[in-house]
């Protein structure tokens, strides 16, 4: 169940967003908590400058598996604007990193791009449930959608 400290990372992730948003690259943010709720890192979206590999999600799961415990870890939550794709599902997995929350599905973005004529991407959006499935995974979060729905029009340069 999302309370208000779960809106409250949630909505830092949106800022995150935006401060990609306006460095020039795709808006994304996302904030890593431990487990007795103190934000350990944020980071937001750095694919712009070539490396396809900059996400946050990424990043949080490389930099949680050398500060935390195998036990901090698992009770850590990675909140983030939008659901981990593969590559980062795949990272919180095998980093042992507990919850995911996220605002926006990955659902929900491919339709967006897709309706804005956006290409496909080199990798399919599978769900985080799929990929790993012993994550316990929470969102969408609806009160926030249209924010990070928003964020992805004005990169891609149409009306939301």
């Amino acid at each position: 169940m999302i309370g208000e400290r779960d809106l409250e990372h949630l909505r830092r992730c949106v800022e995150l967003a935006e401060e990609a948003l306006l460095a020039g690259d795709e808006p994304f943010g996302s904030v890593l908590v431990d487990g007795s709720g103190t934000v350990r890192g944020e980071d937001r979206n750095r694919v712009a400058g070539g490396d396809r590999t900059r996400h946050p999600e990424f990043a949080l799961a490389r930099r949680s598996a050398t500060e935390l415990s195998p036990a901090e870890r698992a009770r850590a939550t990675v909140y983030t604007s939008g659901e981990h794709c593969p590559m980062c599902a795949a990272a919180h997995g095998w980093a042992g990193l507990g919850r995911i929350v996220y605002i926006a599905s990955s659902a929900q973005l491919t339709e967006w791009l897709s309706g804005w004529g956006v290409p496909a991407p080199p990798v399919r959006p599978l769900p985080v449930s799929e990929v790993a499935p012993g994550v316990l995974v929470e969102g969408p979060v609806p009160a926030l959608v249209d924010a990070v729905r928003d964020l992805h029009a004005r990169h891609r340069g149409v009306r939301g």
